[in-house]
């Protein structure tokens, strides 16, 4: 359920007075509290081209540090969608060229 419907059903019940207006707030709050929208652009941004594991630009090393999923597996995905549908190129040419390395 979104934080919108969670709100919505909150009002709902404000409505109908089963909530007080201070025991909606307090409810809305506590919802705003849990959502936490920034930690996936956190993540985002802490994308970094790998120094230690590379070969050729270290973004596959930086992908793999950030999902979790083995360097190999993602050098792998980008040398056939190169190979295959020409996908896997441009797509690693512009992370070469976006990503910072790391510090």
């Amino acid at each position: 359920m979104s934080i919108a419907d969670e709100i919505d059903r909150l009002a709902a019940q404000r409505d109908s007075g089963r909530l007080s207006d201070a025991e909606f707030e307090a409810a809305k709050a506590r919802l705003f509290a849990q959502s936490h929208p920034d930690a996936d652009v956190a993540a985002i941004n802490s994308l970094r081209r790998s120094l230690s594991d590379r070969w050729v630009g270290g973004v596959c090393g930086g992908l793999a540090k950030l999902t979790g999923i083995e360097s190999w597996i993602i050098r792998l995905l980008f040398v056939l969608g190169t190979m295959f549908a020409g996908f896997g190129l441009i797509p690693y040419l512009l992370l070469w060229i976006f990503v910072p390395p790391e510090r």
